[in-house]
């Protein structure tokens, strides 16, 4: 495995990829990476011929920099002859913009997989899209992971009763995810009925499902953006009797005013992983930040081998 395999890592999350290559004792791929006066990117990497290669590379903010720069490194190990190019994307943005909710707009998830296609990824390994059916934009294959596993091991290690448990989905969206949680976690499921009036502005107006007096209360979301619809969502249940509020997400995207949000909000702890790095000024004392190298490594070490990822998630995939 250690002849054939090589990673690389993009600039928006070396971290990541750094604890992804220490989890499977490989040395991290070379690359120089420079940035011209009109702030064109450029790299160079180490020999790459006849190897099977994997770049890591979130989509996160600053996107389009850390999406540019990912198809460049792809384009990179092309034309340097790698045999096989997977690109590692643990956030995909863009991924918001998946369908024509009105008439004269893009849809821009599905014109990013075709610019990573196009560069030349043989394949991709994402986690906890925005939306499933965007796997079908790419037309190369797409290994899907989910975090749920390891936000549930956290959760499952504060050993919460489950008479006193209920998970609550956030929105309409959400409650697969919720029941998924429910199944694993136990507890009762709650679903907020959330309307939203703009791209800024939502309103959370009622509670279906359990009784939240005295209860302790886990929301599960893909990501946390600028927090207005957790915080809201928060805000209902605390009104609701709730004595204890989590919030869990798989991408800490924290943009805007989030982190001011969730100091404010009536939250006990947010949870997140490592996809999206959280610089410090970022990192709440409330909060906890749970790595999924170890998932990401398995899934390459797997796809590398030619076995099979649903395998990761015995119980399920949520």
């Amino acid at each position: 495995m250690n002849r054939q395999l090589k990673i690389f890592s993009g600039r928006s999350n070396e971290a990541l990829t750094a604890r992804i290559c220490e989890y499977l004792k490989l040395p991290l791929g070379k690359v120089r990476f420079s940035t011209f006066p009109d702030s064109e990117f450029h790299c160079k990497i180490e020999d790459v011929r006849g190897r099977d290669v994997f770049i890591v590379q979130p989509t996160c903010p600053p996107v389009n920099d850390s999406l540019m720069e990912l198809l460049i490194m792809i384009d990179t190990c092309l034309r340097a002859s790698a045999d096989r190019i997977t690109a590692v994307i643990p956030y995909y943005g863009y991924a918001r913009q998946d369908r024509k909710d009105e008439g004269r707009v893009p849809i821009t998830a599905k014109l990013v997989a075709n610019m990573i296609v196009r560069a030349g990824a043989d394949r991709v390994l994402a986690m906890d899209l925005h939306a499933a059916q965007i796997q079908g934009f790419f037309d190369v294959p797409v290994d899907h992971l989910y975090a749920g596993s390891v936000l549930n091991e956290h959760f499952t290690s504060m050993n919460i009763p489950a008479d006193d448990l209920v998970i609550v989905s956030p929105d309409e969206g959400s409650i697969k995810r919720a029941v998924g949680h429910a199944k694993r976690l136990g507890g009762e499921l709650a679903i907020i009925d959330k309307r939203r009036l703009s791209a800024e502005k939502v309103v959370q107006e009622n509670i279906i499902g359990s009784s939240l007096e005295g209860k302790v209360v886990l929301m599960f979301d893909d990501m946390i953006s600028t927090a207005g619809s957790i915080c809201g969502a928060a805000e209902l249940v605390k009104k609701k009797g709730a004595k204890e509020i989590h919030v869990a997400a798989t991408h800490g995207v924290f943009a805007g005013k989030a982190i001011e949000r969730l100091e404010a909000a009536p939250i006990d702890s947010v949870v997140v992983t490592d996809s999206v790095p959280v610089s410090p000024d970022k990192r709440l004392s409330k909060m906890k930040i749970l790595s999924v190298a170890p998932m990401l490594g398995m899934a390459i070490k797997r796809i590398h081998q030619h076995e099979s990822i649903s395998e990761i998630f015995p119980g399920g995939d949520e």
